[in-house]
């Protein structure tokens, strides 16, 4: 097996700032050969491997403050999706089941036949594509903050100014080359705006949105960001397919008070049928870095079945 280098600087473990005290004891950035593909993984803990699938327009690092706590029970796996932080920027390959099909590799690599798994925003329809694909790898789903193309019923074209606000770049995101053109130097403005409209009254410090934009403007990362949105006709004739075979293992949908509220749940129940809902207070969209105690809570309670059975089974 050929030796990948460590990974350095900006975006990794030792370059990411304002990490939790010992962060950097427990987590460490690798990178990993996932079918041909160099994904960026953290990975730190013990116990039974749960893989984080984050969000746009983040990364890995928007799982920080939540990542010290679940090490203390499981082997955590962060991952930089495809096209997206230190993760290797194809042309292609950014429909749910491509990059489902990536993170299957990648637990593969890690040694994680079984695993939990938590996906927020685009990391929903991600998570639930790998749920519904290869539904012999997970063992307990948790998703936020998000619709499943070609399952979600599509919002109207004219909505009240803060939804608007919070919603336009659904379709902005798709465009094959203007959104990009439109973007290139006016990062701060664009990804500003996002993560200030779908805060709601909490907003994120500007030391982690700066983090986060001077991520996107790299060519390759602010492409690779849109390559999700581009892919969403083909996800969406995916999941018309997906729906017509309903998860049965036990879904965790949480929505932030401010933002999706029951969206999720609502959404799930389309395709799962053992869907446990929550809500977390004071919460807009970006609930890992807004209400990181209570999506803990939520999550430690929901995934204590899938922690002490993996617990058992060596007695068994």
């Amino acid at each position: 097996m050929s030796s990948l280098p460590t990974p350095q600087g900006s975006g990794s473990v030792s370059g990411a700032p304002g990490l939790p005290a010992g962060f950097t004891d427990t987590f460490t950035s690798r990178y990993v050969d996932a079918g041909g593909l160099r994904l960026h993984a953290v990975t730190g803990g013990e116990g039974p491997p749960l893989l984080l699938v984050h969000g746009w327009p983040q990364l890995w690092y928007q799982f920080r403050m939540i990542m010290p706590a679940l090490a203390r029970d499981f082997s955590v796996v962060a991952v930089d999706q495809r096209g997206i932080g230190l993760s290797g920027k194809p042309q292609d390959g950014y429909d749910t089941a491509a990059l489902a099909s990536d993170l299957v590799a990648l637990m593969d690599a890690l040694g994680h036949p079984r695993f939990a798994l938590y996906g927020t925003d685009v990391g929903m329809p991600i998570a639930y594509a790998l749920a519904a694909d290869h539904p012999e790898r997970v063992d307990r789903l948790v998703v936020s903050e998000a619709p499943l193309p070609g399952i979600s019923p599509s919002p109207p074209l004219f909505l009240p100014p803060p939804l608007n606000a919070m919603l336009w770049h659904l379709a902005f995101n798709q465009l094959p080359k203007i959104n990009e053109q439109l973007v290139a130097g006016r990062e701060d403005i664009f990804f500003g705006a996002e993560f200030d409209a779908s805060a709601g009254t909490k907003k994120l410090s500007g030391d982690v949105v700066r983090y986060y934009i001077d991520t996107l403007k790299d060519p390759d990362h602010l492409r690779g960001s849109f390559g999700f949105y581009r892919a969403i006709p083909t996800t969406s004739a995916q999941n018309e397919k997906r729906k017509t075979r309903r998860l049965t293992l036990p879904v965790l949908a949480i929505g932030g008070a401010e933002s999706s509220g029951e969206g999720p749940g609502n959404t799930m129940k389309l395709t799962a049928d053992d869907v446990q809902t929550v809500v977390l207070a004071g919460s807009g969209h970006w609930v890992a870095e807004q209400a990181p105690e209570e999506l803990l809570a939520s999550m430690t309670a929901f995934l204590a079945p899938y922690r002490e059975g993996a617990a058992a089974a060596p007695n068994r």
